[in-house]
Formats: structure tokens, C-alpha cells, sequence
């Protein structure tokens, strides 16, 4: 796979130790509760972690800056087999494999551009025209998928021509690579809602899967992870075992924020920003 211009990049590691306590996912007051009355030493609460496909979560946050959930962009969160990280403004926070609590280290370094999985990359985009890529870019046999301020763009030349492949009038939130396709988030002007769709002929056409979700301005992502879809919603983070024909909440949010999904393995992290943006 090829990376093309990536400003920067963050890796993310998922691949944590079993030495620290699970919460049933049956809401964020719970996790808070048991946490708090635990470990007095973490007031963050924004990034948790399951193992079992989303049954329990455990709170992973120790060692993060109270206020670093309001500083990063969506491109500053991500996860790998090789680590996991929070870039912010001044340095990069990672969290090393099989690490126990606090988790986090903070590095100030500048970290070598890499992709957050085999040919995805977050970068500046190509000056091609009206249709320039604007955001995320993954590339998946032969064909590039991009998001813009159009909507989703697709090449099959190497990123020298695109097309427009969902364009509601609004902008590309987010693009993920899943099992034999691709999944999207893009807003439509029309219907004034974040729509969720997944392709599995190369992009050439979609199919939305967001009837059994809430509609909302703020549908921040979805990932696959084994054979169920995972949507990080306003309400919380919902489940699918149909390929989103239904969907199930199995951890609410809270404080009006929205959880951004990132996956390793069978290894899910889930952090909360205002809005998903």
C-alpha cells in the first residue's frame, strides 16, 4: 500500500494488559461510580477500552491532562498493533503495550509520518481541481476513497482524477476500510443529519445502514471489528451483528459528548469529544 503526503500521522496501540478491572457497559455512570470510588487519582474519564467485543469497557484515561479531550482533532486519535496515541498541540501521548495505570507518556517529539493502518493516511490533499481529497484517504486494490469538502471521492489512477461517489451537499466525516468494502460518514444538507453508509463493489455505489440509529448532527464514526459494526453516536456507542440493518446501544455517553471509535485486533477504544468532531 502507498501513503500519500500525510502532514502528520498518529499510531495507536490496542493491545492493553487484563490487570486492570472491567465495567459492565451499562452506561458511562456506572464505569464512573466504580472508577471514582477506586482510583481517585484519574478525573479525566474520556477514553476507555474493551476486549469482548463491547460487553464491558474498562476506563483507560490515567496519565491524560483533564482538558485534552477539547485540544485534538479527529485525525489525533487512533490504533494499531503498534501503540496507541493522543496527539496534542504540544506533544504526543502514547500508552506502550500490556501497560498498567497511569498509561500514559508524553512525548515531545516529532514523530515520523506513518499510516494508522495499511494504506489509510490523514493528509493535506492534491490540488486537483474541484475535487481535491480534504481529509482521510484509504487505498484498497487499486481503488483510493477520500473524504472532501464534497462528500466521499474515489480514484482508481493513483489520486490523479477523482470522482464524487456521495455527495449530498454536505462534507466527508469519516471513511474506515471493513470486511470486502468500506463504510462512510458524510452530512446531508437536505436532511440536515450525518448519514452512515458501507460499499462493497470498490466504492462505485453505497448503501446506508443508519435506519435503526437516532438521526443526528453528530455521528462521529464506524468501524468493523470481527463481524459486527460499531457507530459512535451522540447516545452512546451502538452495536450491529446484521451489517447495521439493526442496531443496539451497549454504552451510553454522557456530559453531551460523543464517543470516535478506533479498533486493533478485537480490541476497541472509544474516547469522548465534544460533538465527534
Amino acid at each position: 500500500m502507498k501513503i500519500y503526503s500525510v502532514p502528520f500521522l498518529l499510531l495507536f496501540l490496542l493491545s492493553f494488559d487484563n490487570e486492570v478491572s472491567e465495567f459492565p457497559a451499562s452506561g458511562l455512570s456506572t464505569v464512573d461510580q466504580q472508577v471514582s470510588d477506586s482510583d481517585k487519582r484519574n478525573p479525566v474519564k474520556i477514553i476507555f477500552r474493551s476486549n469482548d467485543g463491547g460487553q464491558t469497557w474498562v476506563d483507560i484515561s490515567e496519565g491524560l491532562p483533564e482538558n485534552l479531550a477539547d485540544n485534538f482533532a479527529r485525525e489525533d486519535f487512533s490504533a494499531d498493533d503498534n501503540g496507541v496515541y493522543l496527539r496534542t498541540g504540544d506533544g504526543i501521548y502514547h500508552s506502550k503495550p500490556n501497560s498498567t495505570a497511569p498509561f500514559w507518556n508524553k512525548e515531545n517529539l516529532v514523530r515520523k509520518e506513518k499510516n494508522n493502518a495499511p494504506g489509510d493516511s490523514v493528509f493535506t490533499g492534491f490540488e486537483t481541481g474541484v475535487l481535491k481529497p480534504s481529509g482521510k484517504l484509504i487505498e484498497s486494490n487499486g481503488v483510493m476513497l477520500a473524504t472532501s469538502q464534497q462528500g466521499i471521492i474515489r480514484s482508481t489512477d493513483g489520486g490523479k482524477t477523482w470522482n464524487l461517489v456521495i455527495g449530498e451537499g454536505g462534507v466527508g466525516i469519516a471513511l474506515e476500510r471493513i470486511e470486502n468494502g468500506f463504510a462512510a460518514i458524510t452530512y446531508n444538507t437536505t436532511e440536515k443529519t450525518r448519514r452512515v453508509r458501507t460499499s462493497y463493489d470498490g466504492g462505485k455505489t453505497w448503501q446506508a445502514i443508519d435506519a435503526g440509529l437516532p438521526p443526528s448532527l453528530s455521528i462521529a464514526s464506524i468501524i468493523q471489528v470481527g463481524k459486527y459494526f460499531f457507530c459512535g453516536h451522540p447516545s452512546g456507542i451502538f452495536k450491529s451483528s446484521d451489517k447495521g440493518k439493526t442496531w443496539k446501544l451497549i454504552l451510553p455517553s454522557a456530559d453531551d459528548k460523543v464517543f470516535n471509535l478506533s479498533a486493533s485486533g478485537n480490541v476497541i477504544y472509544a474516547i469522548l469529544r465534544p460533538g465527534g468532531c
